[in-house]
C-alpha cells in the first residue's frame, strides 16, 4: 500500500509541474500511466502527424514559427508518401488503401442540387459560421429519426467544415494550459494534436477493450489532480474498428457525471456499419447532453469527403462555445453545399444503405484474401478500415519498414500501425475505398511480394 501511494503521489507531482509548464514540457504526451497500473500510451515524437499526400519535408522553418509549431512532431508517413508521389508521377499504378479517402460519388440528387444552388447569386455570398437553420433542422430531424434523440436545432446543433475542423475547434474552445484530455489509443493523430496545439496535456488509453477503457479512465479520475477535463471517445473506432453497445456509454456517462469531466464523442463512422451491426449514438443515452457532445460528418455515407461538411450536436453550452470560436474564425460552409447536404439527409436514406453494402462487400473480398495468404484477420462490424496483424516471419520488421516493403515491391500503399502510437506497432491499417477488383488486385500483389520469403523461411 505505501509503495503504491508513493507511485501516485511521484504521478501527481509530475502532473502539477506539466501542468504549470504547459505544453512546452513534452511534445505530445504527459505521462506514463503505467509507473500505477494503468496501460497507457507514451507518444513519442515520431508519431503520426496526418494523412497528407503531399510529400511535405521535415526540416526547420526559415521564418519564426509559434513554439506550437515546433511541439509537433516529425511527419512520420513523410517517406511512404514520398515514394507514393514519385510511383505516381513516374506512370506506376500505386493501389492506395492508406488514407480514407472515399472514391465513391454522391448520389446524383445530391450533385444535381448543388449545381442547382450554385446557380442562385445569393448563395455565393457569406454564410453564417454556425450553418443555416434549415440544415441545423434537418440534423436535429435525422437524429430524431435515426436515434430518437431530441436536439433543439438553434441551440445544440452548428454546421461545420468538416468534423474535424469542428473537433479542432472544440478543443480550443474547451482546453487551455495544464488542463488534460483522455483519448483513445490507438490514436487517429488529430485527437491527439488538437488537444496538443490548444496547449492542453493528453493521456491515451488502450480502447480497443472498451471497458478495460472505462475502468482505466476511473482509475485515472481517481489518481490524477487536477482529474482530466475531457474525455474523447471514438466508436466505431478509427483505426482499429472497434465498436461498443449502447450500455458502454451509459457507464460514460456515470463516470463524467462522478468525476466532473466532458465528453466529445467523435461518430465519423456512424453510417458504415455491417452485418447488421447498427454503431449507437451518445447522444441517445440518458443524461448524455448534460456532459458531452457528438461529431458527424457527411464525408462517409454520402461520399461527401471533399465538401467538408459536418456537425456538433448536443449539450448547449459547449456547442456555444464551439460557435464563438468559429464567428472568429470563419464565415461557414459554402451555402450551395449545404442547401444540397439538406437534400441529402431528406431524400437519400438509400445512397448511405448503399455505400454502407458497398463497403461491406469490400470488407469481405479483403479479408477473405488475406486470410487466404495466412494473415491473422478479424473482420470488422464497422468504419472504413480493416485492422490487420502483420503475419510472421514479417512482424519483427516493424509496421513502417513493412509498409514500405509493400509499397516498393507491391505497389500497395497501407497505414503503418505505429503511426497511431505504441500501441499500433505489429499492426498495419488498410481502408477498404478501393473497389472490389483493385482489392482483389492488392491482395494478389501482397502474396507475390510475400511469397519468396515465406517460402525461404519454411525450406
Amino acid at each position: 500500500m505505501a509503495d503504491e501511494l508513493v507511485r501516485v503521489l511521484n504521478v501527481i507531482a509530475r502532473v502539477c509541474r506539466l501542468a504549470f509548464h504547459g505544453v512546452a514540457a513534452l511534445s505530445s504526451l504527459l505521462i506514463n500511466a503505467r509507473e500505477f497500473g494503468v496501460p497507457l500510451s507514451r507518444y513519442e515524437t515520431t508519431a503520426m502527424r496526418s494523412e497528407n499526400e503531399i510529400p511535405f519535408e521535415d526540416k526547420p522553418f526559415k521564418v519564426p514559427v509559434a513554439d506550437r509549431m515546433k511541439r509537433l512532431p516529425p511527419y512520420l508517413f513523410g517517406k511512404i508518401n514520398k515514394m507514393k508521389y514519385q510511383k505516381r508521377v513516374a506512370g506506376i499504378d500505386v493501389i492506395d488503401l492508406g488514407m480514407g479517402n472515399p472514391t465513391d460519388p454522391p448520389d446524383q440528387l445530391i450533385i444535381d442540387k448543388l449545381t442547382e444552388a450554385v446557380q442562385d447569386p445569393k448563395n455565393n455570398r457569406y454564410s453564417v459560421s454556425n450553418g443555416i437553420g434549415n440544415l441545423r433542422k434537418e440534423v436535429a430531424t435525422r437524429y430524431r429519426r435515426k436515434y430518437g434523440v431530441e436536439l433543439d436545432h438553434d441551440t445544440e446543433v452548428i454546421a461545420t467544415i468538416g468534423s474535424k475542423e469542428g473537433f479542432s475547434h472544440m478543443c480550443l474552445a474547451l482546453m487551455g494550459p495544464g488542463d488534460t484530455a483522455i483519448v483513445p489509443a490507438p490514436s487517429f493523430p488529430i485527437h491527439v494534436y488538437a488537444v496538443v496545439l490548444a496547449s492542453g496535456n493528453v493521456i491515451a488509453l488502450d480502447t480497443r477493450d472498451p471497458q478495460e477503457f472505462l475502468r482505466n479512465v476511473a482509475f485515472t479520475c481517481e489518481h490524477l489532480f487536477p482529474k482530466p477535463k475531457l474525455v474523447i471517445v471514438n466508436f466505431p473506432h478509427n483505426p482499429s474498428s472497434t465498436c461498443i453497445e449502447q450500455d458502454f456509454y451509459v457507464e460514460l456517462v456515470k463516470l463524467a457525471n462522478k468525476y466532473d469531466f466532458n465528453v466529445i464523442s467523435d461518430f465519423a463512422y456512424a453510417d458504415i456499419c455491417y452485418d447488421g451491426y447498427q454503431a449507437p449514438s451518445f447522444l441517445s443515452t440518458p443524461g448524455a447532453k448534460d456532459v458531452g457532445v457528438e461529431f458527424t460528418t457527411m464525408s462517409k455515407g454520402y461520399s461527401m469527403a471533399g465538401w467538408r461538411i459536418g456537425f456538433c450536436s448536443g449539450n448547449a453550452e459547449m456547442v456555444r462555445a464551439l460557435a464563438t470560436i468559429k464567428g472568429y474564425y470563419d464565415y461557414g460552409i459554402f451555402q450551395a453545399i449545404q442547401i444540397a447536404a439538406i437534400v441529402a439527409m431528406r431524400h437519400c436514406d438509400h445512397a448511405v444503405d448503399s455505400i454502407a453494402a458497398e463497403y461491406q462487400k469490400r470488407r469481405d473480398v479483403l479479408c477473405d484474401g488475406l486470410k487466404n495468404l495466412g494473415w491473422e484477420i478479424t473482420p470488422p462490424r464497422a468504419g472504413m478500415f480493416v485492422w490487420a496483424k502483420i503475419p510472421e516471419p514479417w512482424a519483427e520488421m516493424g509496421s513502417i519498414p513493412f509498409s514500405m516493403k509493400l509499397l516498393e515491391e507491391a505497389g500497395v500503399a497501407v497505414s503503418p500501425g505505429s503511426g497511431f502510437g505504441p500501441e499500433g506497432e505489429g499492426f498495419l491499417r488498410l481502408a477498404i475505398v478501393e473497389n472490389s477488383q483493385r482489392l482483389r488486385q492488392a491482395v494478389r500483389a501482397i502474396g507475390r511480394c510475400l511469397k519468396p520469403e515465406v517460402a525461404a523461411a519454411g525450406s
